[in-house]
């Protein structure tokens, strides 16, 4: 009898589990592209088309080495519009022995595949997801019993378990972390690399046509279209990263510039994600050109750091506190998404920017993401229900596993601090020094009062205020608190005043 396949949208390597001892002749491999993985967020219409295409494109080159492939297209008539229903279709076709499929990455569609066995009565093998670095089991292990489950001490431990940038035992350079000399503004002068745009085929351009008459009141440009599809075209996206790019990753990873949405980064979270890079490979190919005298360490163990550090470190925290995790809102915040996130007019052009280029492009850096986006929705209260659904809407390389750790922890401190030790709240200051947003804003980030003052900066001491009773025994908050209650009466309700005239404005969707 055959064994039926499902190979699921961030899935695509060919040495995936689900596929290791695959019977050519015999066996089925099933990959579908459903309405309901669609649309249980509204994503952005970018991440729907690379990911449709990226699929295909994989289902031929499976094809080409003579495996049998069911690949179900969004538009066949026939298309049920969930795994659910796709895998009842395919069981009443094939009658297999079993189903087999790879560890998903959201704990949503695990229930589901769960309950598989008894609605098909067919028995469903999940096979690890082998691609991570750290299985769920050995992340388990290492978070036991620890009062602090901190990224840097996981971290090292990684290095050591894969010996990355070690050398008799010891940290390559003497140091484990490099963080502090990767916080360079930007500057005047700095010449960026154009990243990598391959050709579309035909394929691609199907996709996008299928995207733009079925989803055309999702968020998002769909063109230009320059996701790397294949393989090949990601291994070259990491070549071309490792030459043009990395080189200056380090030192300028937090900078953010207007009209340089890329900047040294290496975009290529979206292929590692999905299956068609490895980040053994991707840490590899770094390591190796520091040791050839191509790239800084400073930039490459930041970067690695990135890959066999933080991506694992956030799916083990991922995983170790569903379903609870997703529930969790330490600071009780409860307002609506601002209308600006999908667009909406703002006079904040360090905002209106950032959303801008991820309506254009569905990707933003980590700064964009932390610092401007993210610190705006925890300095104005925005509910972490809200805030998770937009992330994992309108990034390219958002999955669940790395999209809410990453919104529940760094971004809104929703988790009281599991993943991180404080709040990351910061006035317009911050910002002023990383990037070049502030030289075209209407407001002044030198003012920290009044109608023409950065919102920043009044809206990070309202926040202080209001949570006051929360976070004021944060031993990293003691300083910032002891400042506050040195500030007279007048100046606080003058902070009070102004976050309340300009909250009441981002309700009512004025442009504030």
């Amino acid at each position: 009898m055959s064994i039926l396949r499902l190979i699921l949208g961030d899935q695509l390597s060919h040495d995936i589990s689900s596929l290791q001892d695959c019977d050519p002749d015999q066996d089925i491999i099933l990959l579908c592209e459903v309405r309901e993985e669609a649309t249980y967020v509204k994503h952005h219409k970018k991440k729907i088309a690379f990911l449709f295409s990226t699929m295909r494109h994989f289902a031929t080159e499976l094809k080409e080495k003579r495996y049998k492939v069911d690949y179900i297209q969004f538009d066949d008539k026939d298309n049920t519009g969930s795994f659910t229903g796709e895998i009842e279709r395919a069981v009443i076709k094939y009658d297999p022995e079993k189903i087999v499929v790879t560890f998903p990455g959201e704990y949503r569609v695990l229930k589901a595949i769960q309950g598989w066995a008894e609605l098909f009565e067919c028995e469903i093998e999940i096979r690890p997801d082998d691609r991570f670095l750290c299985s769920r089991e050995q992340f388990e292990t290492w978070a036991a019993g620890r009062k602090q489950l901190r990224m840097e001490f996981f971290y090292r431990e990684m290095r050591k378990q894969h010996d990355i940038l070690i050398r008799n035992g010891e940290p390559e350079g003497g140091q484990w972390n490099y963080d502090a000399e990767n916080r360079k503004p930007p500057k005047d002068g700095l010449k960026i690399p154009q990243p990598y745009k391959p050709k579309m085929d035909v394929v691609t351009r199907k996709v996008l046509d299928l995207v733009a008459e079925e989803f055309d009141d999702h968020f998002g440009d769909l063109k230009p279209f320059y996701f790397a599809v294949t393989r090949d075209q990601a291994l070259y996206a990491l070549g071309k990263f490792i030459d043009e790019r990395l080189v200056h990753f380090g030192d300028y990873q937090d900078a953010m510039m207007e009209g340089e949405p890329w900047m040294y980064h290496s975009h290529l979270s979206f292929y590692l994600n999905c299956g068609l890079l490895s980040p053994l490979e991707t840490a590899r190919k770094a390591e190796l050109a520091y040791y050839e005298g191509r790239a800084p360490l400073n930039a490459v163990e930041g970067f690695i750091r990135q890959i066999i550090g933080w991506r694992e470190y956030v799916r083990g925290i991922y995983w170790l506190k569903m379903p609870k995790y997703a529930h969790e809102n330490f600071l009780n915040a409860k307002r609506k998404l601002p209308w600006l996130y999908w667009g909406g007019e703002t006079k904040m052009n360090c905002l209106r920017q950032c959303v801008k280029e991820t309506k254009e492009n569905a990707y933003a850096h980590h700064i964009q993401r932390l610092m401007v986006l993210g610190n705006f929705a925890l300095l104005t209260g925005v509910d972490p229900i809200h805030v998770n659904a937009w992330y994992l809407s309108v990034y390219a390389d958002a999955f669940e596993w790395v999209e809410m750790p990453n919104v529940m922890g760094m971004i809104l401190f929703a988790d009281g601090g599991l993943l991180g030790s404080k709040p990351y709240a910061a006035g317009g200051n911050y910002i002023n020094k990383m990037s070049t947003y502030c030289g075209n804003c209407v407001y002044s980030v030198s003012k920290k009062n009044g109608a023409d003052a950065c919102p920043f900066n009044f809206l990070y001491w309202d926040f202080l205020i209001r949570n006051k009773g929360t976070l004021c025994n944060n031993p990293r908050l003691s300083l910032v608190y002891r400042s506050l209650t040195k500030r007279g009466d007048k100046k606080l309700e003058g902070i009070r005043s102004d976050a309340r005239r300009f909250l009441k404005a981002l309700e009512r969707e004025e442009g504030v």
